[in-house]
């Protein structure tokens, strides 16, 4: 793990600024700024009493992912909130999770619940900060807000925002909110193959996920790739996860000393809010790829229907 006396709180700092000028120069009119939108209206009254609920359990986490969905389909777009996408990937993999702790493969269930379940309350967390039009909401989940009625964002990169979120974001900082319950894990600890298990899960997941929520024409790319896409995102999913857990360790060393945690924290959010605006990018060049081809080929046919009728 890493120590506090090799805690670069220049670089640390100077890398945040260069993250937030970045992002500004991707997203101009939207970093640091209250967008138009912001809150969850007309269900802000649901939404302040689902994130006031108290969660112990998974099946408390799975209550409120479930209540979440149903306010989400309330928002606008109607049954379209990019935000939704989201939840219901995160409700099918928890859902997947809570059946594993009955399962042999886990070694010590009260540690992947209490994960879970302070997993969850980062997420819950985030959408009461949104409601309450606070600017402390994290960076990593304000690209996915803000966006929740954007329909030029497709349904498969909101939910990849929301992923990107809760992984390079949350999931350090509910590993570090377990240790202090259940104590750092020693080298040869049993909770590490549990925390893997996850991964399984969401290798046996991600193709139906992925499918979900894709386009026609994500779909085309999709059949195209055959299984690449699905093997290139489980080592997504692992390499994303495995660094939660080596950043969620430097925090650890970094608990006791208050502002440079801070420091920590705001590099992590401000990183994870660039990279959620990177999948953006790329997601519109494939939309409007996809909407130039489909454009090329109405004009090609209707030219083929109008000659055709000259004959």
């Amino acid at each position: 793990m890493t120590t506090t006396a090799h805690f670069d709180r220049g670089g640390v700092q100077s890398s945040a600024q260069l993250l937030r000028d970045e992002r500004k120069r991707i997203a101009p009119d939207e970093p640091g700024l209250v967008p138009k939108g912001r809150g969850w209206e007309p269900a802000a009254r649901e939404m302040s009493e689902l994130c006031a609920e108290d969660i112990a359990t998974i099946g408390d986490v799975l209550r409120a992912l479930r209540r979440a969905q149903e306010i989400m389909d309330m928002l606008p777009p109607p049954a379209a909130n990019r935000v939704a996408s989201f939840n219901s990937l995160y409700f099918t993999i928890t859902g997947r999770v809570a059946e594993s702790l009955k399962g042999a493969e886990v070694h010590d269930a009260d540690f992947l619940e209490l994960l879970d379940v302070e997993f969850a309350k980062r997420y819950i967390d985030a959408l009461r900060l949104w409601g309450e039009e606070d600017l402390a909401t994290p960076d990593a989940w304000e690209v996915l807000f803000r966006r929740a009625q954007d329909q030029n964002v497709s349904k498969l990169a909101a939910a990849m925002l929301g992923v990107n979120a809760h992984i390079n974001h949350d999931l350090a900082l509910a590993l570090v909110a377990t240790w202090e319950k259940t104590g750092a894990p020693a080298d040869d600890d049993e909770i590490h193959p549990d925390y893997l298990l996850v991964n399984k899960i969401f290798y046996q997941e991600i193709p139906r996920l992925r499918r979900r929520y894709s386009t026609p024409w994500q779909l085309r790319i999709d059949n195209l790739v055959g299984d690449l896409d699905d093997w290139s995102q489980r080592v997504l999913v692992a390499a994303t996860r495995a660094a939660a857990w080596e950043q969620a360790e430097r925090l650890w060393e970094l608990r006791e000393e208050v502002e440079d945690l801070d420091r920590a924290r705001l590099l992590m959010d401000r990183a994870s809010a660039y990279v959620g605006e990177l999948l953006i990018t790329s997601d519109g060049v494939v939309n409007r790829t996809g909407a130039a081809l489909r454009a090329g080929r109405s004009a090609y046919r209707t030219e083929l229907r109008r000659r055709f009728l000259r004959r």
